[in-house]
């Protein structure tokens, strides 16, 4: 009996205390390790709304950072421990390979969105058109775009898609362009009724002084010149300028007896039917 208390006395010795402080160890360690990365993170969030950054952004790159440094620190205290980190880095590897090749389309859209938040073709806020859908940008997220519809839709386009196509930011600018063609018929005072559109849209509510409202020649066809009636207004109130600018040269023109040229009357016709 003595001679196995002392066995266990000695197997105490040589294994179970050395096990002990390596595990008392490995816990200061993980808290050290853990305030250490919160402090850091800290100090990341700071600097990253000092400068400016998108919330979605900063919460990105906090995620990515603050998972890398975990990951790290739970390999050097498995190394502490007597673990082989060798093994266990090539099983997280061999890990991440086949969770990258099962979830490559979120991680697509994932990396898209860091790139739409980093190079920002467009804001929250902003009238997009993109991936086939147009509307008001309501969030940037992880792996989807959310834009209102201007028929009150809510849309979720993946952000692999809105990056990958054209963008079309109608906000962007201080004002936008609208163009409206007028067909007309050849041996009328051309010049006069283009003088006298121009100071007529100029008037329409919404529709800005600078840059100024214009009136030109677009094109030429068969049955006489194509106007082109440009107006430019705030990027927000596009679509009231449009129709009130609309209203305004069809009052005009039925004042000033405009006649439809007969082909352009035939095509409406056909595009009616």
């Amino acid at each position: 009996m003595e001679a196995l208390v002392t066995q266990l006395k000695s197997l105490a010795l040589t294994e179970a205390v050395p096990f002990l402080l390596k595990a008392i160890g490995a816990l200061v360690l993980w808290f050290v390790g853990r305030t250490v990365i919160s402090g850091f993170r800290r100090v990341l969030n700071a600097t990253l709304q000092r400068r400016q950054f998108d919330a979605t952004l900063i919460r990105y790159i906090e995620s990515l950072f603050t998972g890398s440094l975990t990951l790290l620190l739970l390999l050097g205290i498995l190394g502490m421990m007597g673990f082989e980190t060798t093994s266990f880095a090539a099983l997280l590897a061999a890990a991440g390979i086949a969770i990258g090749t099962a979830w490559s389309g979120l991680l697509s859209n994932f990396a898209a969105g860091i790139f739409l938040l980093v190079l920002r073709p467009f804001r929250v806020g902003d009238e997009i058109s993109a991936a086939g859908v147009s509307g008001i940008v309501q969030e940037i997220g992880l792996f989807a775009t959310t834009v209102d519809t201007p028929d009150n839709l809510r849309v979720s386009v993946g952000n692999n898609k809105v990056f990958g196509d054209n963008i079309v930011n109608f906000t962007h600018h201080p004002h936008r362009r609208l163009t409206i063609k007028l067909p007309l018929l050849y041996g009328g005072d051309i010049q006069g009724l283009m003088g006298a559109l121009a100071e007529r849209v100029a008037v329409v509510p919404g529709v800005l002084a600078k840059p100024a409202a214009a009136v030109g020649v677009a094109e030429f066809t068969v049955l006489g010149p194509v106007l082109a009636i440009g107006v430019s207004c705030k990027p927000a109130e596009a679509g009231a300028v449009m129709g009130a600018t609309t209203v305004a040269v069809t009052e005009f023109l039925i004042a000033a007896g405009y006649i439809v040229p007969p082909q352009t009357a035939a095509q409406v016709l056909a595009k009616a039917r």
